[in-house]
């Protein structure tokens, strides 16, 4: 036998990677926000909601729950039986990720113009394959209608709790918009994941000049989401280890160090400190946080954090770290988060799952902050 060769980790990473692939997640048709009026709009400006249409299929409600009985034994038990099965010559691939480039999905709507009535008419129809914002491994999108560059005024459509290709088929209209005025605007879509507990999440946007469309009749599009423009990709980098212990039912998580923060202050620095949360399903159970580095943007923490996890908790638990800029004249700024569990992002997930396959090791890892 070989032992744990770095070989057989290497293809033991694949498998296990691929155990571990989880559900997707129900749709709903209902917004969370139910008091949600209409915002204020230009002059002769409107919405109407279209009927859903009908037939469309939904998923089932109720996704498959993890077996939370499950135990670090059992973990050990199944990779030392996968380690087994392996030898050179497999064809499984090597790697988790082929591509670190993260897909925001698309988005379908439809414009048009009525010359009698000098109305434009923007129908947001739904999206499909958008990226999973909430630490429970899902987003509550909606989108946000601009007529650049006039953002004082939008309109929304409403929330989709918990899905990922959500459906919305609401028809918006701008009345008495003369079509001179018209072909000098830019339609911008923003789709964001609503967030009760902070400020929402963007997840991509299209924009689309008017004037390169033939307006005279409805035109459906399908556009590929885009990084939103609002220096979400420049926010910085985290450096954190992970510790599980699972004779004490403890998690340790080590904040380390940042490195190119986002200046949030007018002086063109920041005033960083680190909370964490720690959350089971969608509660809040414990936060702790850093003490706050002065006027730096590459901060040294070197702060340690001890959370008592159960085993049997462990599947629906998410540790959530947010990276702030202490202000005291006004409402400290969030520069980027971080969601660490089963069902985040790729970075994310691995990281999780290599703390699990290595029992009171401290496991590091650098990860990008996300807006």
């Amino acid at each position: 036998m070989c032992g744990l060769c770095q070989w057989c980790q290497r293809k033991l990473g694949k498998r296990y990677k691929n155990s571990l692939d989880t559900v997707g997640t129900p749709d709903s048709s209902r917004g969370i926000r139910n008091e949600k009026k209409a915002l204020k709009l230009p002059a002769g400006a409107k919405t109407t909601n279209t009927t859903v249409v009908p037939g469309q299929a939904q998923p089932e409600e109720g996704d498959k729950k993890a077996d939370q009985r499950s135990s670090v034994s059992d973990l050990v038990n199944s990779l030392t039986s996968e380690m087994l099965m392996l030898s050179p010559g497999s064809d499984d691939e090597d790697g988790h990720d082929s591509s670190g480039r993260e897909t925001l999905g698309r988005i379908q709507f439809s414009v048009g113009y009525n010359f009698q009535e000098s109305t434009l008419t923007v129908k947001i129809m739904k999206a499909q394959e958008l990226p999973a914002k909430d630490f429970s491994g899902t987003s509550d999108p909606f989108v946000k209608i601009y007529l650049l560059p006039d953002k004082k005024h939008k309109l929304e459509t409403k929330v989709k709790r918990k899905n990922l290709n959500p459906h919305w088929n609401e028809t918006f209209l701008f009345e008495g918009f003369p079509y001179e005025k018209v072909v000098q605007r830019v339609l911008y879509l923003q789709v964001l994941d609503y967030d009760r507990f902070s400020r929402n999440d963007p997840i991509g946007e299209v924009s689309i000049p008017l004037n390169k469309i033939d307006l005279t009749q409805m035109q459906t599009f399908w556009k590929e989401l885009k990084p939103c423009s609002d220096g979400s990709g420049s926010r910085g980098e985290l450096l954190l280890s992970l510790c599980y212990n699972p004779s004490a039912n403890s998690i340790i998580v080590n904040i380390i160090k940042a490195r190119n923060l986002k200046a949030m202050d007018i002086g063109g620095t920041s005033d960083p400190y680190v909370k964490v949360w720690l959350m089971y399903k969608d509660k809040r159970v414990e936060k702790k946080k850093t003490v706050v580095m002065k006027r730096c943007l590459n901060p040294i923490f070197n702060e340690s954090f001890i959370f008592d996890i159960p085993t049997e908790k462990l599947r629906e638990t998410t540790i959530i770290i947010t990276v702030m800029d202490k202000d005291k004249l006004s409402r400290n700024d969030v520069i980027g988060k971080i969601y660490l569990s089963w069902k985040s992002g790729p970075g994310e997930v691995k990281h999780w799952k290599d703390m699990i396959s290595h029992p009171r090791t401290a496991v590091a890892q650098w990860h990008q902050l996300k807006a």
